[in-house]
């Protein structure tokens, strides 16, 4: 019953339409008491030749009408129940997802997005099941059973009432025990099912470096490993949950023959009479479903208290990074002060960044450049606040970034990433992803910024294409720049592209960063590449090696001190000559 409690804030939510809905139910496991009670009159007239037609219209009218009633209250409790158990899932995906919303990088970095689809979706239905059919059977075994056996003891016979209900602590006893198993059984089901369900998502996002390499068999090969893992694991589940039936038949067989054998020696001894017997068994008959239903109260019980807390695990989880009581409800603007001693990534035993200070002048543009693990990522990360917990201070405009609040401080900036996620819609409203009711000709002036706008028009639809599920449909270069262009949408005061121009030609990376310097003269920019002719222009660029910066300056004073910088630029320009066939540049 515990699960019953763990949800006691949403029955008190929804206290008046539970009321409702277990008063029709009440009322309903009273009237199902009249049937067989007018059976056995019935019985018994026929036996004492005593019936009548309108005797018999009687009984028929009465049966109707109790019928009728019995049909609006099913209704409507249904209604009342099950629409209550719709409106908790509701609730419950909407907390998952909001709190997904809310959680920091690492949150992500040590879940599996699988997992996370499981619990809002398995979990959640278990959940449900539990609020719905689980306050079903728990009622209406307690009050439908009660009131038959208090028809049978006190307008029957309680001797032979007492005789067949004997067994019935033996199905308490085995059920109990079922619940048991089929709680830790379910929740490593469950767990079973989450690596299916990430397994099956990454596999359809990879698909196509699945098909490159040729590797379908074996993707099929851990597949099927994983689906007969969760069959195993759901087997367990049901042998389990197969022994509530046979059990609680058996039981109720065994009750059944009691109560014929004892019955019978009743009428025999004139202590009852025939149709009060086959009222009695009518009424056993009647007393089946809440023995079922207390069968399926522990299967559903335990399956909804398992889904409940692996649930409340994930909503227990803090978010780390929030914003402050009294943080700022203003968009930050102006000079930009980096000065962190010291950051690692949570886990991480080895400084990502040390002592990297550097300060940004407004409408001033800054290159990072360093090899792949040097730190450019964990600058990006901190300006962004995906991360805290570094030694130093970030100060944007007048304040520290974290004095801001979080929403203020990400309208302030438009952030390209290297992995350009696009959502399967059209183009206008992937670039428009921020205002989605933007007007059309600045969603075209963004595009034109981006050097993509020629590329749109070129395509069948043109801003109306459906550019697929990650932006399938299109290439590297194209999805690069509508990413672009929607972060410019926003007139970002500082604009983050994180090594964004690496997927088109020399030429249109020219244009783009001339089109940017033309239309964001008074705004901030940072730009992150490994090609260092995206950062060539830059007011201040900084050279990082292993977390620190060894060389900082502008293009001219960098060249001159022919250090790291100096040995990078004369690489690209070799390899540029190469590509050119050996041409110099006249």
């Amino acid at each position: 019953m515990s699960v019953f409690l763990k949800l006691d804030w949403f029955f008190k939510e929804r206290k008046k339409e539970y009321i409702l809905g277990l008063l029709m139910l009440t009322i309903v496991g009273i009237l199902i008491l009249i049937p067989p009670k007018i059976i056995g009159y019935v019985i018994d007239e026929i036996g004492s030749r005593t019936l009548t037609t309108v005797s018999l219209l009687k009984w028929i009218a009465i049966i109707i009408v109790v019928a009728l009633v019995m049909y609006v209250m099913r209704y409507y409790w249904r209604m009342m129940i099950f629409g209550s158990s719709n409106y908790l899932a509701k609730i419950l995906r909407e907390k998952l997802f909001c709190h997904f919303t809310k959680m920091s990088s690492s949150f992500y970095q040590e879940r599996r997005i699988g997992d996370l689809m499981a619990h809002a979706t398995n979990d959640v239905s278990a959940v449900q099941q539990t609020a719905g059919a689980g306050v079903l059977t728990l009622f209406d075994s307690i009050v439908t059973g009660g009131f038959v056996i208090v028809a049978m003891a006190f307008t029957i016979d309680w001797r032979l009432t007492f005789i067949a209900l004997i067994p019935m602590p033996f199905m308490a006893l085995s059920t109990s025990f079922y619940g048991k198993l089929l709680h830790e059984r379910f929740g490593i089901a469950q767990a079973a099912f989450s690596d299916l369900n990430d397994k099956t998502q990454e596999s359809i996002a990879g698909i196509k470096v699945i098909k490159t390499f040729g590797q379908q068999k074996e993707d099929i090969a851990d597949f099927t490993k994983l689906s007969e893992n969760l069959v195993s694991k759901n087997m367990k589940v049901a042998r389990v949950d197969s022994l509530f039936d046979p059990t609680i038949s058996l039981i109720v067989g065994i009750s059944f023959l009691l109560s014929l054998g004892f019955g019978a020696k009743f009428i025999v001894d004139g202590a009852m009479t025939i149709g009060d017997l086959v009222a009695f068994n009518t009424y056993l008959g009647l007393l089946v479903w809440p023995m079922l239903a207390f069968g399926m109260l522990f299967n559903i019980m335990e399956r909804g208290s398992a889904s409940y807390d692996r649930i409340h695990q994930l909503l227990s989880i803090p978010v780390e990074i929030d914003d402050k009581v009294d943080a700022l409800d203003t968009r930050p603007a102006g000079d930009i002060i980096f000065a962190v001693d010291d950051f690692k990534f949570p886990g991480e035993q080895k400084s990502s960044l040390k002592n990297v200070h550097f300060e940004l002048k407004q409408g001033q543009t800054l290159g990072i450049v360093g090899k792949t693990g040097a730190g450019k990522t964990a600058i990006l990360k901190l300006l962004l606040r995906e991360f805290e917990g570094y030694e130093g201070k970030i100060i944007f405009g007048q304040h520290q970034i974290d004095e801001y609040k979080k929403s203020r401080l990400k309208e302030a900036i438009g952030y390209v990433p290297q992995e350009h996620f696009l959502f399967s819609t059209t183009i206008t409203n992937n670039i428009a992803f921020s205002n989605i009711d933007v007007e059309r000709e600045k969603v075209e002036h963004v595009a034109k910024l981006a050097y993509i706008h020629e590329d749109i028009l070129a395509f069948s639809n043109g801003y109306e294409t459906i550019v697929g599920e990650r932006g399938v449909s299109l290439s590297g270069g194209q999805k690069q720049r509508i990413s672009i262009a929607r972060a410019l949408l926003t007139n970002p005061e500082l604009l983050i592209l994180d090594d964004s121009l690496s997927a088109v030609d020399a030429k249109t990376e020219e244009a783009i960063l001339q089109s940017l310097k033309n239309e964001r003269q008074h705004a901030t920019t940072i730009i992150t590449s490994h090609r260092l002719s995206a950062i060539e222009h830059a007011h201040l660029i900084i050279v990082l090696h292993e977390g620190t910066i060894v060389e900082k300056g502008t293009h001219e004073q960098l060249m001159a001190l022919k250090g790291k910088y100096y040995e990078m630029y004369q690489l690209q320009q070799l390899e540029r000559l190469v590509e050119k066939g050996g041409e110099a540049d006249e």
